[in-house]
């Protein structure tokens, strides 16, 4: 798989998630894909203050990615 199709599956895994994080308040960007492995996210708006953020990261965001593209081996916030 090139890079770019990593891509692709990683930002279609964040738009299944976007519109949960959307309803409260939050958002999340794609900073990186290092080594096809490590995904790299940004939790935006209400997501970065709230206090189950890393629950949300671990069941939400890196269940879904590792649905879209099983190669990802974890997925960490740019805080």
């Amino acid at each position: 798989m090139t890079d770019q199709e990593l891509t692709g599956k990683v930002e279609a895994a964040l738009e299944e998630i976007r519109p949960f994080l959307q309803s409260d308040g939050g958002d999340i960007s794609l900073i990186s894909i290092e080594e096809g492995k490590t995904v790299t996210v940004q939790l935006q708006g209400a997501c970065v203050g709230c206090s189950v953020n890393q629950m949300t990261l671990k069941s939400g965001v890196e269940m879904t990615i590792k649905k879209h593209a099983p190669q990802i081996e974890k997925v960490v916030n740019l805080s």
